[in-house]
C-alpha cells in the first residue's frame, strides 16, 4: 500500500493513515512494524533494490558472463525492471531522494551495492575475454557512470516524460552508448 501511495501520490503527500487505510489495517498496526514513514521507505528501498539486483544479476549469469551477458543485464534493467515495475522505479529514483538522512544513507548503500555489482561484472567480462582496462580507474569510472546513466534514463523517460512504452528502444540506445564507452577503454588480449 505504501509503495503505491508513495509512487502515485508522492512520499510527502502520503500519510501513515492513508497507508493504513489502503492496506486495510489499523494505523497502530503500521506503527507496530514501522517506527515512521521514513522507516517504511527504507524497508521498501531494501526490497526494491534486492529485486532490481536479482533481475540484473540473473540476466548476466544466464548469458555467460561476457559482453553479451553485460548487454543482456542492461536490457533486463530497461525492459524488465523499469517496464514491469514503474512504481518501484518511482520510489527508487524519485521518492527516496533527499527525504531524510536515514533514507539517504540506505539509498546510497543501495547504489553502492549496484555500482559494485556492475564493477564486478565488468571485471568478470575482462577476465573471461582476456581484456584489461587502459587506465587504473577505468572500470570504476565506467561502473559509476553506468549507474548514473541507468538512473537518469529511467527517471527522464519513465517519470518525467511518461514514455515507458518507448523504453525498449531507449534502453537499447543507452546500452549501445555504454558498450561503446566500455570497449573504448578495453585493451585487447
Amino acid at each position: 500500500a505504501a509503495e503505491s501511495l508513495f509512487a502515485n501520490e508522492g512520499y510527502n503527500m502520503a500519510s501513515m493513515e492513508q497507508i493504513a487505510d489502503a492496506a486495510e489495517v489499523s494505523v497502530g498496526a503500521v506503527y507496530f512494524y514501522f517506527k515512521n514513514k521514513a522507516d517504511l521507505l527504507v524497508q521498501l528501498l531494501g526490497e526494491i533494490g534486492y529485486l532490481m539486483r536479482t533481475i540484473l544479476g540473473e540476466a548476466f549469469k544466464k548469458h555467460g558472463a561476457d559482453m553479451e551477458a553485460f548487454k543482456q543485464a542492461g536490457y533486463a534493467f530497461f525492459e524488465d525492471f523499469c517496464v514491469n515495475y514503474p512504481e518501484k522505479c518511482a520510489i527508487i529514483f524519485r521518492e527516496s531522494v533527499g527525504k531524510s538522512p536515514e533514507v539517504e544513507k540506505h539509498r546510497k548503500e543501495l547504489f553502492d551495492k549496484c555500482t559494485a555489482d556492475v564493477l564486478s561484472a565488468l571485471m568478470t567480462v575482462c577476465n573471461n575475454q582476456g581484456y584489461k582496462f587502459k587506465g587504473k580507474f577505468s572500470a570504476e569510472v565506467i561502473a559509476v557512470s553506468i549507474m548514473g546513466i541507468y538512473e537518469r534514463v529511467a527517471y527522464h523517460y519513465i517519470l518525467w516524460q511518461n514514455r515507458g512504452e518507448n523504453l525498449k528502444n531507449i534502453g537499447r540506445d543507452a546500452l549501445a552508448f555504454i558498450l561503446g564507452g566500455i570497449t573504448n577503454l578495453f585493451e585487447g588480449p
